[in-house]
């Protein structure tokens, strides 16, 4: 005799085009079939939010943190709850959307290999191109993964939890071979990737190659020599790159003073903490903060 499931165990909503698995443990996924009725739910993000949209209209725009991104047809993007989402335009596209204590990419990193690459990367925002002999592969995952969120099974959690590892596994694998980490070995990848997730976690603290080589138990030399291999990007360059993602966001998304934003940044004086953003933005930090305002109010 089959007992039935516990109403405590799981809620499942089915909604038309949204399925939403979430149990007592908070523990929540979600699965949209997007169109230009209801692209509005890409920016329903929530703490610890983990997202990847798959367009397969003919295109997309999304801008994301003021910088604007297109994607082709079957191209899918990668964020986190930091992104901050300013605008999209789709005709259709496929999103998932789960959080930390459904799946912890960081606690799981060993399963799927995408800590560092497709999430927290310090590298910007990550775009996978799903080649012409993959796009089976990922449409029969998405089919399977969509069958399942409709099921009601005491082992549901674990088979979707499967399904979005193996969608993540199809993206680092065609990641990884378009771009030189396939040049790499495991060890040495992995190192690259750690090195990012470590800039995610300190750029506003450690400005320096030295503190992350050190936590790899590597030389500063031994990190510019792999990434001479896998990326046209020093560490340094890395670094920099990602403390002005979040200057950038704390100018355009708050009303912190650049005093304040140099202080939250690591930089003991406004002077040096303007320099450095001139340097890489050709324009002070109150000159960027205007030109933002001009253009919000044009708008």
């Amino acid at each position: 005799m089959l007992l039935p499931i516990p109403p405590s165990y799981l809620f499942l909503s089915l909604k038309k085009n949204t399925m939403i698995f979430e149990d007592d443990a908070k523990e929540r996924l979600t699965v949209y079939e997007l169109d230009e009725a209801n692209y509005h739910l890409i920016f329903d993000v929530r703490e610890t939010d983990m997202t990847f949209i798959w367009n397969t209209g003919d295109s997309m725009n999304i801008t994301i943190d003021k910088v604007p991104y297109h994607l082709q047809k079957h191209q899918i993007i990668f964020l986190t709850e930091f992104h901050k989402i300013d605008s999209v335009s789709l005709q259709t596209a496929r999103m998932v959307r789960f959080n930390q204590p459904f799946y912890c990419i960081v606690n799981h990193d060993n399963e799927v290999g995408s800590k560092g690459l497709l999430f927290f990367g310090a590298s910007g925002v990550p775009i996978v191109s799903i080649t012409n002999d993959a796009v089976r592969d990922f449409e029969l995952s998405w089919e399977i993964f969509s069958a399942e969120m409709r099921k009601a099974d005491i082992l549901k959690k674990d088979m979707l939890q499967a399904m979005l590892k193996r969608l993540l596994i199809l993206s680092v694998r065609i990641l990884r071979q378009s771009t030189n980490f396939h040049k790499l070995e495991k060890v040495q990848a992995d190192i690259i990737r750690e090195f990012n997730y470590l800039v995610e976690r300190h750029f506003a603290e450690h400005h320096d190659v030295a503190f992350y080589a050190s936590k790899l138990n590597k030389s500063p030399k031994t990190l510019s020599n792999l990434f001479s291999i896998a990326s046209n990007r020093a560490p340094l360059h890395i670094i920099h790159d990602r403390i002005m993602i979040h200057a950038r966001r704390q100018i355009n998304y708050t009303n912190l003073s650049i005093k304040e934003i140099a202080y939250g940044l690591g930089y003991e004086d406004i002077q040096t903490f303007s320099r450095f953003f001139k340097n890489k933005e050709g324009v002070s930090p109150a000159q960027y903060r205007e030109k933002f305002a001009r253009a919000t109010t044009a708008a």
